[in-house]
């Protein structure tokens, strides 16, 4: 787990210093660096989204996702979460900024990708920690720049940080036959779309209830399981 608590310390880190930069500069910086960070958050998610190789996976596991998420309206609970706990957190010039919108943007941002999974894997059954740590300090910068223009909600993606690398962490040996080259490449897509869709947010051009296509993730190494196994009797599948 060492490689975890790394990740977990420098994301808060990173994160405090973005705290104390954001306070030094005025909104209408703080604005052109918003739109920045958004279509550099587009960008990533154009990159991973090419990491996928069935595109019926990602369709089916989106919708069905975005069916489960909608019902159980995860977005809207966990808005009401960053409201009991913060409230809206102002800044010097009185913007509202949601602290949901900077947890959920971090979380992809720092949790979707090969190096996220792969790293945990390593780590959990093998004891090397050399991705997770690579990736720490990759994140260390990133959760820079998204406090500096999200705010604190982006300190708080340390505990998922925690519990989602931790968990394959702990759970590598049973995960391990699920994630293979082919799920994790369809994760990373699907997780890429998602994070697609918050660079459109923090763009201005969309606003997506993002939160509430999560379950898609947890869909993602069944459905590649489901279209392996299918392979095997309609190759169009496989």
């Amino acid at each position: 787990m060492i490689g975890v608590l790394i990740n977990v310390c420098t994301v808060i880190v990173g994160s405090s210093l973005g705290l104390l930069f954001k306070k030094s500069i005025s909104k209408k910086y703080s604005d052109a660096v918003m739109t920045g960070i958004g279509l550099c958050v587009i960008l990533i998610g154009i990159q991973g989204m090419l990491k996928g190789e069935n595109v019926l996976v990602t369709i089916i596991s989106m919708v069905i996702g975005a069916l489960i998420g909608t019902a159980l309206d995860i977005d809207g609970k966990l808005n009401g979460v960053g409201d009991w706990l913060s409230g809206k957190i102002k800044n010097k010039n009185g913007e509202k900024n949601s602290l949901a919108e900077g947890f959920v943007t971090a979380s992809l941002v720092f949790c979707i990708g090969a190096m996220t999974i792969l790293g945990s894997l390593d780590a959990g059954l093998k004891g090397d920690n050399t991705t997770l740590i690579t990736k720490s300090i990759l994140d260390l910068f990133s959760s820079m720049m998204l406090s500096a223009s999200l705010g604190v909600g982006v300190i708080f993606a340390a505990t998922f940080v925690f519990v989602f690398q931790g968990g394959i962490v702990l759970l590598a040996g049973v995960l391990e036959p699920f994630l293979d080259a082919f799920a994790i490449g369809e994760i990373t897509c699907v997780g890429s779309l998602m994070i697609m869709a918050l660079g459109l947010n923090l763009s201005g051009i969309a606003k997506i209830k993002v939160a509430n296509y999560f379950p898609a993730l947890i869909l993602v190494p069944f459905m590649c399981f489901v279209f392996d196994y299918l392979g095997q009797f309609i190759p169009a599948l496989g």
